[in-house]
């Protein structure tokens, strides 16, 4: 939720920044009109409650002439402090559905859609030439199955498409993935939890994620309860109605969890194989920040998953993510993207968004300073994730079938330094 004193006085950011997330502008005056009436409705009861107490007090002392009348006056305002109570209640309810819809407000992000982003750098070594090499690259699928790593055709079978089995030395992988980045969160002072991967209503809506994408998430109504498509929604929800004490420096998390996405809105993209799946792994971190401390963090956890990067050897480039293009409650996001050899292409591989205090505002998230209270910063990244092995299959293939395990993942598979073609 964003700071609705700010809005009033600084009116033109949030239309600025709605207009770059290419969002309704008019939003923000519908707002302003909602918060005129809240505080108006607010006013009147205030003033009316204030006038039936000071009669109420007054009946003692009125004569016995009088007393009729003020005990009748004292009766109609109880009638209308109750009109009026309800009346504030329900402009503070329309207030507050208007303000939910509104995405944070952006900070450096560039404006546009999903295709103006800005590329920040590209880093890693240079994207292979396999003509160069003498061979065709397979895909991760293809180079899965020959290895006996990936088994979607399984998978599906057992629960639907885009579900797989990773087997023997890609279920190892994928655990050296999530334990090289569990070793680094550790190494930089983070906290490593295990989250739960249902949480109620309150919490998903209080990190932004009930909205226009409420599609791409899996719901139990039976008891009302969402499956997170990543730990950043239970970490966020960690410390809701908290308040925090942030003296000694940010609160950081590594949160690990099986994550779920209905990846409703995302028919015929990537269904080959396991780049776009409903089920996946995750490291995620998180942070709590103070809110002026947020840009800082923000660069800290990018240069973790860069080290992560580093680590598996790919090639890689850092974005700048278009502000339409980012979450409701992201203010800015960076996205790291590994080069996808066989389709010619950069994929996501890691992201990392500032929300400055738009999903602590919402979850009651504060700290003390001064005897006063106010909103902190939350701040995600991801340091490790399934797909990740999709970068790694193509871009550390031989032309022999086999796959060069990155030296930094070696430890983690027992000195394991190539996967090599199932007999």
């Amino acid at each position: 939720m964003i700071d609705l004193r700010d809005l009033r006085e600084n009116p033109e950011r949030y239309r600025d920044s709605q207009r770059a997330r290419g969002a309704d502008v008019g939003l923000v005056d519908r707002i302003i009109e909602a918060d005129e009436s809240r505080r108006s409705r607010l006013q009147d009861f205030e003033s009316l409650r204030a006038e039936q107490k000071s009669v109420s007090a007054s009946v003692g002392r009125a004569s016995q002439q009088d007393r009729p009348a003020v005990l009748a006056r004292a009766r109609e305002l109880a009638v209308h402090v109750k009109e009026a109570e309800a009346a504030a209640s329900a402009a503070a309810s329309i207030l507050d559905d208007l303000a939910h819809q509104l995405a944070n407000l952006i900070e450096g992000a560039p404006a546009g859609g999903e295709e103006d982003y800005v590329v920040v750098r590209h880093e890693g070594p240079e994207p292979r030439d396999f003509a160069a090499e003498g061979f065709e690259p397979a895909d991760h699928l293809a180079l899965g199955e020959a290895l006996d790593i990936i088994d979607a055709r399984r998978g599906a079978k057992v629960s639907g498409s885009r579900f797989y089995f990773l087997k023997g030395a890609g279920m190892r992988l994928e655990l050296a993935l999530m334990s090289a980045a569990l070793d680094l969160a550790l190494a930089r002072g983070f906290t490593p939890m295990v989250t739960p991967t249902l949480v109620t209503p309150q919490v998903m809506g209080g990190t932004g994620f009930l909205g226009a994408h409420t599609d791409e998430i899996y719901y139990l109504p039976a008891d009302d309860l969402y499956l997170t498509g990543t730990s950043e929604v239970a970490l966020a929800g960690y410390h809701a109605d908290e308040i925090l004490d942030l003296s000694a420096g940010p609160r950081r998390y590594l949160g690990w969890s099986t994550c779920y996405r209905r990846e409703a809105g995302a028919a015929g993209r990537d269904t080959r194989g396991i780049i776009r799946v409903h089920q996946f792994n995750k490291a995620e971190m998180f942070a709590y920040v103070r809110p002026e401390d947020a840009a800082d963090e923000h660069s800290r956890l990018l240069a973790l998953e860069e080290e992560m990067l580093a680590l598996v050897e790919l090639p890689y480039r850092v974005i700048d993510t278009a502000a339409g293009d980012l979450g409701s409650s992201a203010a800015r996001k960076f996205d790291c993207e590994a080069w996808l050899p066989t389709q010619g292409r950069w994929m996501e591989v890691t992201s990392t968004s500032n929300c400055t205090t738009y999903q602590a505002r919402r979850l009651a998230v504060r700290e003390r300073r001064d005897g006063r209270t106010s909103p902190v910063a939350t701040l995600n990244g991801t340091l490790a994730t399934t797909r990740w092995i999709v970068a790694i299959l193509e871009n550390h293939q031989r032309s022999d079938g086999a796959v060069v395990v990155p030296a930094g993942l070696r430890p983690y598979l027992g000195g394991l330094e190539v996967i090599e073609p199932a007999a």
